[in-house]
């Protein structure tokens, strides 16, 4: 697999990380096909399951944007925990 020139490296890399333990250190990707009775059936299965796989690698995952909560966002937060702990708060007088 990873002398393979199909693919670019990164989806080889993400193949590579998809795959698991399916790949051998020699870097060869191992899919076992056992559900049929018949070889050209699992055969079959075996070449879908890694043209899924290989499908998959190919989506290259959306890079992920650090947010911050708003200044608002965090006033509201911390007021409501205020009130959370406000209510909570034990007061004998309240309590007759």
């Amino acid at each position: 697999m990873r002398a393979t020139t199909a693919l670019t490296p990164e989806v080889k890399e993400r193949l590579i990380r998809l795959a698991g333990s399916r790949v051998t250190e020699a870097g060869v990707l191992v899919i076992e096909a056992k559900r049929f009775r018949t070889q050209e059936q699992n055969k079959a299965d075996a070449l879908k399951r890694l043209v899924v796989l290989v499908q998959q690698a190919l989506v290259e995952p959306k890079v992920r944007k650090k947010v911050r909560p708003s200044g608002a966002g965090r006033a509201r937060d911390k007021q409501h925990r205020s009130e959370v702990k406000r209510i909570r708060r034990y007061n004998p007088d309240e309590w007759d």
